[in-house]
């Protein structure tokens, strides 16, 4: 019985700190969540108009003046840009973006995955590792961004995805990662990269006549490279903010479960206790019962 109480006072010693581990992470994860949260409310707006202004000057280009970077073509070879953290205890948010990597593979390009021409770019440890693991076709040269977490970092990656595209080493470039909504819950996107989609009309609506100054084919060799890597940027800045939610929001779990743990923990050890003393009572009173006798 005395082995049994040991053993209890054990585990609710370990389990208490657990508990500490996991409340000081989801006050690490808050504190890292508003800066990052504060950052991607500044950066979306500005991003999205961006690419409004460049889906219509692309939309609105004579075939003749656009740009290779938005000039689609058959597809033989594909980039895949995966964002992913650097760290673990963050539930299910690695795994939900791997499998969103795998099934675009399976669905939207299987072809060039059968023949081994899809190829993954990985922000982020925990993708390069999986993928590295499992054999796919993986770069990780980009992996350690957010150790360094500045646009210039960023500004890298997309430049030398722009740069392959140019080249013609793929032709078309996604980009999966996790779009941030609030501290519990994130929406895993895919989102084409290159070529750079035009603006979609709405039916019946009438194509705008617009006068740019300075010129298109000045403003497309301009803004394309820098609205493409400010496009990057956010979702680096989307993914870190949604990792430091599901992390937040994961630690939070822990901690309840680890208090329902120790409420159970702690009448199991009540009702031991109770024996113990019984036992000993009972084993008092029949003694002095045999001394009497």
């Amino acid at each position: 019985m005395a082995g049994q109480l040991k053993e209890v006072r054990n585990r609710i010693k370990s389990i208490q700190s657990t508990q500490q581990i996991t409340k000081a992470m989801k006050m690490i994860s808050a504190t890292k969540l508003r800066k990052a949260q504060e950052a991607i409310q500044q950066m979306r707006p500005y991003t999205k108009k961006l690419q409004q202004v460049l889906g219509n000057i692309v939309s609105n280009a004579e075939a003749d003046m656009s740009s290779s970077l938005s000039t689609a073509r058959p597809v033989e070879k594909v980039l895949l840009i995966l964002i992913t953290s650097d760290r673990s205890s963050c539930g299910a948010y690695n795994s939900n973006l791997i499998k969103l990597t795998k099934a675009t593979m399976r669905e939207k390009y299987p072809a060039q995955t059968a023949k081994g021409n899809t190829i993954v770019w990985s922000i982020g440890k925990k993708g390069y590792e999986h993928f590295l693991k499992n054999n796919y076709k993986v770069n990780g040269e980009f992996r350690d961004i957010f150790q360094n977490l500045h646009f210039e970092t960023v500004q890298l990656c997309a430049q030398a995805a722009v740069k392959a595209f140019e080249n013609h080493e793929f032709d078309a470039v996604d980009i999966i990662y996790s779009e941030f909504k609030n501290a519990a819950s994130q929406n895993f996107v895919v989102e084409p990269f290159l070529p750079i989609p035009k603006a979609l009309k709405a039916p019946g609506a009438t194509s705008n006549d617009f006068i740019f100054e300075p010129s298109k084919e000045v403003l497309l060799k301009e803004l394309m490279p820098k609205i493409l890597n400010t496009q990057l940027f956010k979702a680096v800045l989307d993914a870190s903010a949604s990792e430091h939610g599901a992390r937040m929001t994961a630690m939070d779990k822990a901690t309840e479960n680890a208090n329902e743990i120790l409420k159970s923990l702690r009448i199991s050890y009540n009702r031991a206790r109770q024996a113990a003393i019984t036992t000993e009572l009972t084993e008092i009173v029949s003694g002095a019962a045999a001394l009497q006798g």
